[in-house]
């Protein structure tokens, strides 16, 4: 498909004067120069001049069983032909009924109660209100924080801002900054030289544990995390990290929300990561992305038994959670996520994604030994590439955008897509994707990152 006609400039003109995009930045507003995708097939997505690319980043972490599944257009268009909206406050439908059980049969523990939201970001805000008001109806009305860590992004709505914590997301916006406290780094990549795994482990875990000891357990309401903190640059902390911080957690009275709003739903080969990869059964989920393959929006936050038993029935105090949204539990967003979780496990989806990610990670792996790279890693269909040029520049952060930049670049031009977050480039393809495309995919990168460390070497620039 092409749109690529002696009309497409008014196109382009209507995107950059009426289309607002995320994360726009100011001074190139109404003057970008945008790729346009406009089909997709399988693991690719076509723009605007019939370029066939490989996408990947699968979407923004999320087209699970690939692009054009007419399964899942047909579900949709059935349930809008048969009801097209209810109101989740007055009335229920049987489709999203399904999904809320076919969703707690595969979660861990206990965690029963689903949530339904319009995204990631309003099912993490979703689970902070939930924890507030927990904590008013048990009388404890000053156990609001949340602890969170550098690096992490949990949303864009105002309390999912507030406990994101990439520096560079924060610059120019207000947040509750009251209820949020931060975490050092734990990305073993920047630990100092000479610390051991174990030790640098420990030392997290401690942060965590100090933390809750200096605002005092009874002022901290909960610790988010995501398994692997995916647009902080896919980073995955030391094994055992996760299971630690739950046993501090536990030990102070202080709730765990498993942010898997990307590893859910396959990213890792399970529907959720947290027990599965990770040996936790939080008090929380957050999820959505994959859970609809982004073939519609939708999120969930999921709840445990024990949780909503505390504040309900003889407990409740004549409380209502009133938090809720207009599309909480759409019906076709339903019928969506339903067929798309029939696909994964009819077709086997989550077995391919555990049986070809060691041949994914070999091939990041071996990236290590270029030049530019400085870093990689990754677990399960999701990577990330980290480059560093010279450490030494005037601006280091204008040179590792111009690095990203260029790396992305020169993959565009050979077919494929990637996501650069400054001097990263993270990908996590369609879970479809094959092992001979997988090939495809690092052959292309590889072929970028040496050519960008041509161009450098060839504006003079000091390789790290």
């Amino acid at each position: 498909m092409t749109l690529l006609n002696t009309d497409f400039q008014t196109i382009r003109d209507w995107d950059n004067e009426n289309f607002f995009h995320p994360w726009e930045g100011m001074a190139d507003i109404g003057r970008n120069q945008r790729t346009f995708t406009e089909g997709g097939e399988g693991i690719y997505v076509t723009t605007e001049t019939g370029e066939r690319l490989i996408d990947g980043p699968a979407g923004m972490w999320c087209v699970q069983i690939g692009y054009g599944n007419t399964e899942i257009a047909d579900a949709m268009a059935k349930q809008a032909r048969e009801l097209a909206y209810f109101s989740p406050f007055n009335n229920a439908n049987s489709t999203s009924a399904k999904l809320a059980h076919e969703i707690a049969k595969r979660t861990p523990g206990d965690l029963n109660h689903v949530f339904f939201t319009t995204g990631g970001s309003t099912a993490v805000d979703s689970a902070l209100r939930f924890i507030q008001f927990r904590n008013n109806v048990l009388g404890r009305p000053e156990k609001k924080i949340v602890i969170s860590r550098q690096k992490a992004y949990h949303g864009s709505t105002y309390l999912a801002a507030s406990v994101s914590g990439k520096e560079r997301d924060k610059g120019w916006l207000d947040q509750a900054t009251h209820l949020s406290h931060f975490l050092p780094n734990v990305n073993p990549y920047i630990r100092p030289d000479g610390q051991s795994i174990e030790a640098f482990l420990t030392e997290k875990v401690a942060d965590l544990e100090n933390a809750i000891l200096t605002i005092g357990a009874d002022k901290v309401a909960a610790f988010i995390a995501e398994p692997i903190l995916c647009s902080g640059g896919v980073i995955v902390p030391p094994a055992g990290y996760h299971k630690r911080c739950l046993e501090v957690c536990r030990k102070h009275d202080v709730l765990y929300i498993s942010d898997e709003v990307v590893t859910g739903f396959g990213r890792l080969g399970h529907w959720f990561a947290s027990e599965e990869v990770f040996d936790i059964v939080p008090d929380i989920i957050t999820c959505a992305k994959g859970m609809t393959s982004g073939y519609v929006p939708m999120g969930a936050c999921i709840i445990s038994d024990r949780l909503v038993a505390e504040v309900s029935g003889e407990d409740a105090q004549g409380a209502t959670f009133s938090n809720g949204f207009t599309y909480s539990g759409h019906p076709v967003s339903a019928a969506a996520a339903l067929k798309n979780m029939e696909i994964i496990e009819r077709d086997g989806i989550l077995e391919h994604a555990r049986a070809i990610t060691p041949h994914f990670e070999a091939r990041l792996a071996a990236l290590a030994d270029m030049p530019l790279v400085g870093d990689v890693r990754g677990k399960g269909l999701v990577g990330c590439v980290e480059c560093v040029a010279d450490a030494s520049a005037d601006d280091v952060l204008s040179l590792d955008k111009s690095v990203g930049a260029m790396i992305d670049a020169h993959c565009q031009e050979n077919g494929l897509i990637l996501r650069p977050i400054i001097n990263m480039s993270v990908f996590s393809p369609p879970l479809i994707i094959s092992e001979g495309q997988i090939d495809q995919m690092f052959d292309i990168l590889q072929d970028g990152i040496r050519k960008t460390t041509n161009d450098l070497i060839k504006q003079g620039v000091n390789l790290a």
